[in-house]
C-alpha cells in the first residue's frame, strides 16, 4: 500500500483512503491509474515558490511601473496574482508528471452536490468567521484585512477597471488558487500517508491561516479552513471548498468595490 522514492516522496495506490472521488470513479470506469508519485515535500515546494514569486512580483510590478509608466494600481494587481503561479502552478503541474492529472488527483469537479454543500459550508464559514472577527475586535479594536489595504490603495491610484479586476481575483480568482493548494495538494499529500482526516483538516486549516501572514486574522481564517477541509472531506472533491470559500470571500470583493 505504501512505500518510498529515496526515503523522501511516498507513493501509494491511486485509491488510497481519503482520496478524491475522481479517483474511484476513474478506476470505476476502467481506466488504469498510476500510483501517486508526489506528497508533503511538494506543500513546502509550492509554498515557496509562492513566496519567491511574490518577491519576483513586486520587482516586476516596480519595473512594469517605471518602464511602461503605469499606475500604482497595476502593479499592485502584477504582484498579487505572480505568486498563484506556483500557489496553483506547481499542484497542477507536480500531479500531470507524476500522477494522473489535477483533476483526478486532486478532485477538481464541480457536480449540483458541490454547489448544495459549497452555499451551505460557504454561509457556515462566512457568519462564524464574521462571529470570530466581532471577538477579535472586542480585544484588539478594528483591524483591517491585507486584501483591504490594497484595495483602499487601488481606489486611491485608479482607474475603476483596476478595481474591478481586483474584485473578481478576490471573489473568484483566489479560491480556486487556494483551494487547489490547500484543500488540493496539501490535504491529498498529507491524507495519503495514513493521517487521520480529523488531523488532515486541522494541519491544512493551521497552513491555510499561516500562509496569509495576517496575524490578527489567524482565528478567522482557520475557521473557514476547517469549514473548507470538512467540504474536501465529505464531498471527496474540490468543488465545494471552491465555492464555500468564493462564498466567503464575495461579500468582502463587493464591499471593496463599492466602498
Amino acid at each position: 500500500m505504501t512505500g518510498s522514492v529515496s526515503g523522501v516522496r511516498t507513493v501509494v495506490r491511486p485509491d488510497y483512503p481519503q482520496c478524491p472521488d475522481t479517483v474511484t470513479r476513474a478506476i470505476a470506469r476502467g481506466a488504469v491509474l498510476q500510483p501517486a508519485r508526489w506528497g508533503i515535500p511538494d506543500i513546502a515546494y509550492t509554498l515557496v515558490g509562492a513566496i519567491g514569486f511574490s518577491i519576483i512580483g513586486v520587482l516586476l510590478a516596480i519595473s512594469v511601473e517605471s518602464v511602461f509608466n503605469l499606475t500604482l494600481a497595476w502593479s499592485l494587481l502584477i504582484g498579487l496574482v505572480t505568486p498563484w503561479v506556483a500557489l496553483a502552478g506547481w499542484p497542477l503541474l507536480v500531479t500531470q508528471l507524476r500522477g494522473n492529472g489535477p483533476v483526478i488527483d486532486l478532485g477538481i469537479h464541480f457536480t449540483w452536490r458541490d454547489a448544495g454543500w459549497g452555499l451551505l459550508g460557504g454561509v457556515v464559514a462566512l457568519f462564524g468567521s464574521g462571529a470570530v472577527a466581532l471577538l477579535i475586535t472586542a480585544v484588539v479594536g478594528e483591524f483591517d484585512s491585507a486584501a483591504g489595504e490594497v484595495a483602499s490603495d487601488i481606489a486611491t491610484a485608479g482607474p475603476l477597471i483596476a478595481l474591478i479586476i481586483f474584485a473578481l481575483l478576490v471573489a473568484v480568482g483566489a479560491p480556486i488558487v487556494e483551494e487547489i493548494a490547500f484543500r488540493g495538494l496539501a490535504y491529498a499529500a498529507i491524507a495519503k500517508r495514513g493521517v487521520h482526516p480529523a488531523w488532515v483538516i486541522a494541519i491544512t486549516a493551521v497552513i491555510f491561516a499561516a500562509f496569509h501572514l495576517e496575524p490578527t486574522r489567524m482565528p478567522l481564517l482557520l475557521f473557514s479552513g476547517v469549514v473548507f477541509g470538512v467540504l474536501r472531506w465529505y464531498t471527496r472533491g474540490l468543488g465545494a471548498p471552491i465555492i464555500a470559500h468564493a462564498v466567503v470571500n464575495t461579500p468582502g470583493a463587493v464591499f471593496l468595490l463599492f466602498a
